[in-house]
């Protein structure tokens, strides 16, 4: 006789179990937002990048390790950021559907959550890798949150060279963290990122001017216009082809990576000349920049670590040698 109401009894909590599992899901979705996972996948690639080409090798095990910390490190700068900047987040529509002003993620859970995160990221780097990288990887986490974020963003139009600073290290904290000393390498790394964050975030400040200038945020093409902007643009774009060459011609690459540095450089400089030179013409143009920008990146950094495994002859049989040796 009661079995029917049994039924919907365990129905009843199978449902209640599957929206609290749901639930459960999206909550989690809106802490991982707060990372900022797109921002966080080009910093860990080139995080990578130094780690692989660096003259020493961690084991593969701490050089997961080391890894992932960084990912969780530039995913606190994120969160950080995040709760720094839910005031004016909500005024910008490109920013409007993140978590905190959707309510989705209350301010103080975000900052509890990104300091959780730069904690255990920069204390689990020093255990796994060594006390150089963990403190290279709080300095950056630092230098994010508190001078360009907090410090310079709502007060100078260029603060984005300055917070390029931030950006441009996770190669350099890869290379400290398998233990090689300083040296050259690392530091054209930095240059090329420091040198590509300029004309990749002011092309979008183009794109997204009257967002800024409706949050109060000085940017640069707010404070001096589109034209000095796309100027500006350009002359960061033609550092940057220069630089992107610098490890080739001192010889620190192969020919490989020469010819990919000159082709993608050129591509970079004659997308901002066009820009500069049609802008009020083709509106879009600042938008396409951008994405370039970001494919620049990843293209360049990938060639040379392609360059480096070509160099060193790192063939299958060589790569199964130095996995096994880095497992033992």
């Amino acid at each position: 006789m009661n079995t029917p109401s049994r039924s919907a009894a365990v129905s009843a909590l199978v449902l209640e179990g599957t929206d609290h599992t749901r639930g459960t899901t999206r909550r989690l979705r809106q802490f991982i937002a707060l990372t900022k996972p797109r921002v966080m996948s080009l910093a860990v690639f080139t995080a990578v990048v130094g780690l692989l080409t660096a003259p020493q090798h961690l084991k593969l095990a701490s050089a997961v390790v080391a890894i992932v910390c960084i990912a969780v490190g530039a995913g606190a700068a994120g969160a950080l950021n995040m709760w720094y900047e839910a005031d004016i987040d909500g005024l910008m529509i490109r920013t409007s559907s993140r978590p905190i002003p959707r309510g989705k993620v209350s301010r103080w859970e975000a900052l509890v959550f990104g300091l959780l995160l730069a904690v255990g990221a920069t204390i689990a780097l020093g255990a796994a890798a060594n006390l150089a990288a963990a403190m290279l990887l709080a300095f950056a986490i630092f230098f994010y949150v508190v001078v360009y974020t907090i410090w310079l963003k709502r007060r100078s139009p260029q603060s984005i060279v300055i917070g390029g600073v931030a950006g441009a290290l996770p190669p350099v904290i890869g290379w400290v963290a398998t233990g090689a000393p300083l040296s050259l390498q690392p530091f054209l790394l930095f240059l090329i990122i420091f040198l590509w964050t300029p004309p990749h975030f002011w092309a979008l400040s183009i794109e997204c001017s009257k967002d800024y200038a409706r949050a109060g945020i000085p940017a640069l093409p707010v404070v001096a216009g589109g034209e000095k902007t796309e100027r500006q643009i350009l002359l960061y774009s033609v550092l940057l082809a220069l630089a992107s060459v610098l490890p080739w011609a001192l010889g620190r690459t192969g020919p490989w990576y020469g010819v990919v540095a000159v082709l993608l450089g050129s591509v970079f400089v004659g997308l901002a000349l066009k820009m500069q030179q049609s802008a009020r013409a083709e509106p879009h143009a600042a938008r396409r920049l951008f994405a370039f920008s970001i494919m620049y990146l990843f293209l360049l950094f990938a060639s040379l670590l392609v360059d480096d495994v070509v160099r060193h002859d790192r063939g299958i049989a060589a790569a199964f040698d130095t996995t096994t040796a880095l497992l033992g």
